[in-house]
């Protein structure tokens, strides 16, 4: 999948089927539900799922938490705008 394909999912009340569970809690942090996007990925420990934990956790306003999860992931925070970020994980993981 491309990254206009999966930009494109967003106008559904679905995710595609068969996503990774990276891009599918990222794709319903995109839809509005940070819950659901965090629940995805919250009991997951591989570098990718802490990568989009940090993110979620800086999207939340929990800057000691990101980094925590940035730590793990391997990654340092980025100066960028959270959009941004949610893209250039995206494109990585796709």
């Amino acid at each position: 999948m491309q990254f206009a394909e999966f930009a494109k999912s967003m106008q559904s009340n679905t995710p595609p089927a068969d996503l990774p569970i990276y891009l599918l809690a990222l794709w319903f942090d995109a839809k509005g539900d940070w819950d659901k996007a965090h629940k995805s990925i919250d009991s997951l420990d591989d570098k990718n799922a802490c990568w989009v934990h940090a993110y979620l956790h800086r999207k939340e306003g929990d800057v000691w938490n990101a980094d925590y999860w940035y730590s793990r992931a391997g990654k340092k925070r980025p100066a960028t705008s959270l959009e941004e970020e949610w893209e250039n994980i995206t494109r990585a993981l796709l």
